[in-house]
């Protein structure tokens, strides 16, 4: 599980497609501090980490990327597919004790939005997001929703789009300085949201 608070932008190393594709990613996290076998968000997919280590002064570890994630995510297509020295929003899993910043977050990202406005407001930016219909009912305004592994609050919602306001500390640290319009970005629906909707499903067809 995670927050949606991005503590680091990695950048990919390598990428091989050896089976599943397969990413290097050079990262400022101490290796030391977490293990093979951790789970590591990248741009809100959880990922898994399959080896690490340090060259050149340069920290780096290494994730496999089943065809399944790929499919989900904006990973292959797009301005902002992965490639050697693309920028990645990364967060470590949460731990017991750790200050939940964001909202509970689970690295399962359940498809694309696509940007279809950017306007500046003031130190801020409003960003215009279209989304598929079959997501676009889990999302309200004022609730939560992960972009890019980003936790973000929705301020508007029209049908098949909403909108989300990143202020200048989020686009310093993480990905969201470099964003153009049509960009696709990896969307997370808020877990609460997904449950409220299931049980009133259920509730209408009984």
């Amino acid at each position: 599980m995670f927050t949606g608070i991005i503590t680091d932008v990695g950048t990919i190393a390598k990428l091989e497609q050896a089976g599943d594709l397969r990413a290097r990613i050079n990262t400022t996290y101490d290796i030391e501090t977490f293990d093979i076998g951790a789970s590591i968000a990248c741009n809100g997919v959880c990922l898994t980490v399959i080896t690490k280590g340090c060259e050149n002064n340069q920290n780096w570890f290494d994730v496999q990327i089943s065809a399944e994630s790929v499919s989900k995510t904006n990973i292959s297509t797009g301005r902002k597919a992965w490639g050697i020295s693309k920028n990645v929003n990364l967060e470590r899993a949460l731990k017991m004790g750790d200050e939940l910043g964001g909202h509970i977050v689970s690295g399962h990202v359940d498809g694309v939005a696509i940007i279809t406005d950017i306007q500046s407001s003031g130190d801020s930016t409003i960003v215009t997001f279209k989304v598929p219909r079959d997501l676009s009912r889990f999302i309200a305004q004022k609730g939560s929703v992960t972009l890019d592994g980003t936790s973000l609050t929705v301020n508007e919602v029209l049908v098949d789009t909403f909108k989300v306001n990143l202020i200048s500390h989020t686009k310093a640290n993480t990905t969201w300085a470099d964003i153009e319009i049509e960009d696709k970005i990896n969307l997370e629906i808020d877990t609460l949201a997904r449950y409220v909707a299931r049980l009133a499903d259920v509730r209408n067809a009984s």
